[in-house]
C-alpha cells in the first residue's frame, strides 16, 4: 500500500445468485470501506440494502473505467478511503472490469486487497463434470462467424477444456457451431443460472446438447464446457 496513505483498496467477489454465498470476510469488508465503486450501483444498493448496510457509491464500468480508476485511485491515495470494488456479480477483473485498477493501482504503490469468493466460471469448473486439470476460459465468443469458427477450432485441437460465457440469444447457435467444428461426440456442459433458483445444468455429447438447446427458450447467465475428444 502507499506509504502516504491509510486507504485501501480492495476487490470484493459478491454472489453470483444466492446471498447466502457472501463471504464473512467479503460482508467485513464492504462494512469497513467508505466507498463502494460498483458496476451497477442499483444491483449493488440491493446488496447492500441485503446486508443492512448504507454506503457511498460511485459508478465503475467499462464505459467509464478509465477516468473512475483514476479518481477511485486518488481517492485511496490522496483522501486515505477505504475502498470497496464489486462487479455486478461473481468476481471482480472476471469479465469484469478490474485488470485496469489493479495494474494502476499497483503503479501507484497501491497494493490492492482481493477478497475471493463464487464466480460463474469457478461453479461451471466444478459443476461440469469435465476433465478440469487444465483448462482456459475463453470469454465470450466472438461476434463474428469467422473468428468464432477459428476458435472452435483451437479448442477442438487442444488437449483441455475450455470454457465460455455465452448470451441466451446467442446459445443455440454457439453449441450447434460447436457440434459442428470441435465434432458431435465431444462432451459438453452449459450451466445457467448457477446458485439461482432456476439452477439449471445440461451435460452430453455436442450434438445432443445442440438438438436440445435448438427449441429451448433460454434465459439468464449461461456458461459452456467443452472439451474434443
Amino acid at each position: 500500500m502507499s506509504e502516504h496513505s491509510d486507504g485501501k483498496l480492495s476487490l470484493v467477489a459478491t454472489p453470483i445468485g444466492n446471498l447466502g454465498d457472501i463471504t464473512r470476510r467479503a460482508v467485513e469488508t464492504i462494512a469497513a470501506a467508505d466507498v463502494v465503486a460498483a458496476e451497477d450501483t442499483r444491483r449493488a444498493g440491493r446488496l447492500l440494502a441485503a446486508l443492512e448496510l448504507k454506503k457511498r457509491m460511485v459508478s465503475y464500468h467499462s464505459f467509464n473505467e478509465r477516468s473512475a480508476v483514476s479518481r477511485i485511485i486518488s481517492m485511496v491515495s490522496d483522501e486515505g478511503l477505504n475502498v470497496a470494488v464489486v462487479s455486478d456479480a461473481g468476481t471482480p477483473a472476471l469479465s469484469d472490469p478490474g485488470f485496469l485498477l489493479v495494474r494502476e493501482a499497483r503503479a501507484a504503490g497501491i497494493e490492492p486487497e482481493v477478497i475471493p469468493g463464487v464466480s460463474a466460471l469457478t461453479f461451471a469448473v466444478t459443476a461440469s463434470g469435465l476433465p478440469v486439470d487444465q483448462f482456459s476460459f475463453l470469454g465470450f465468443p466472438p461476434r463474428k462467424k469467422g473468428a468464432r469458427s477459428r476458435l472452435l477450432e483451437r479448442v477442438r485441437d487442444e488437449a483441455r477444456t475450455a470454457f465460455f460465457y455465452e448470451s441466451p440469444h446467442r446459445i443455440a447457435r454457439f453449441l450447434a457451431e460447436i457440434a459442428e467444428i470441435v465434432g458431435d461426440d465431444a462432451d459438453v456442459a452449459v450451466i445457467r443460472e448457477a446458485t439461482k433458483l432456476h439452477e439449471e445444468i445440461l451435460r452430453g455429447e455436442a450434438a445432443d446438447i445442440a438438438e436440445a438447446a435448438a427449441d429451448k427458450k433460454w434465459r439468464g447467465e449461461i456458461v459452456v464446457g467443452v472439451c474434443g475428444r
